[in-house]
Formats: structure tokens, sequence, C-alpha cells
């Protein structure tokens, strides 16, 4: 194959545009009232089994917002600690924007051997309670280079739904929502 990038795309298509930006309420405010994005649930002090940045431990105190806009999701993540990771790297270099994409993946085992494959980085990693997992990889590449890959177990999938649901029914009440 001419271009090993490619390989990728052969594990799911795109189903999320993350973003960690210094103002997280500005953000909140514009993808809700701008964009008419939201819902937006809210996920606070995420617990992590474990978690890697650039294969070291790391302990990463952060919360994510999620709604849905039609089917894609959107996601704001704000690292509340100093610890290394992939969004304080972000942050101190001062970038706004695209962070990352985000594709579904079935077997994590052939996601991380096709990321190897196609060149990229393991950049970080983190284990979910239940079983989930997620990598993050830089293939190269500008702006929003990095791709999320995620593996739950199919129950975990659930609230994904949940959260489009309410977005197809959303009135503009409630922009954000907390979550537990």
């Amino acid at each position: 194959m001419s271009n090993p990038q490619a390989l990728i795309a052969r594990l799911g298509t795109v189903m999320q545009l993350a973003f960690v930006p210094e103002d997280v309420e500005g953000a909140l405010r514009y993808w809700t009232e701008t964009m008419g994005v939201g819902p937006f649930f809210k996920l606070s002090n995420i617990v992590v089994d474990a978690a890697k940045y650039k294969g070291e431990p790391a302990h990463i105190d952060f919360s994510v917002y999620i709604a849905y806009w039609g089917d894609m999701q959107v996601e704001i993540i704000e690292q509340h600690n100093d610890a290394p990771s992939i969004y304080k790297s972000w942050r101190g270099e001062g970038r706004e924007g695209l962070h990352h994409i985000c594709i579904v993946v079935e077997d994590m085992a052939e996601a991380r051997a096709i990321s190897l494959e196609a060149g990229a980085r393991v950049m970080q990693e983190i284990w979910l309670p239940g079983g989930g997992e997620a990598i993050y990889i830089d293939a190269g590449g500008g702006p929003g280079s990095l791709i999320e890959m995620i593996c739950f177990p199919k129950e975990s999938y659930a609230f994904f739904d949940l959260m489009r649901d309410a977005a197809r029914d959303w009135d503009g009440s409630e922009p954000v929502r907390a979550v537990g």
C-alpha cells in the first residue's frame, strides 16, 4: 500500500471530534449556543484502572463533556492536575482546535498492530473499570493528528445511545448535565 497511514481507515469510521480548550465554559457555550449541539453530559474526574503517557504510568485527573451532533460525538476535555498527558502537553503548547478524532474498534490488539504497521506511536493508554480500553496514537501530520481508539464491552455503548437520543429531542434546556 502506498500510504501506510491508510491502514488505520480499515479499523472503522470516525465517531468523535475532541477538543481540549483553554476556556472550557466558552467552548461549551459555542457548541450549545452557536452550533446547537447538546445536551453535554459531564463525566467528572474520570476514574481509570491505569493510565500511561508515553509508556510511563500517569495519574491524570480529568473530566469530559460529551454531546452528539447527529451521529457525531463532540467531546470537550478538561484536565484538573499537572500530570503529564496528551491533554497537558497540548495546553502547554498553547494549542487550540481539534485535539483528536476517535474510532470505535472491536479488537484492540488488532488496532495496536495496524497502528504500529502504519508507523504511528502510542502516546497515551487508558484502561477503564469493567474492561474498557483507549489508546491515543500519533500518526503524524498536522493539527488534530492524534487518533483515539476505544474498545469497550458491548453493554458500555448503551450510554452513547442514551446521549445520542437526548440530543435528538434536545430543546436547548439544561445544556450541561452532570452524570453520576
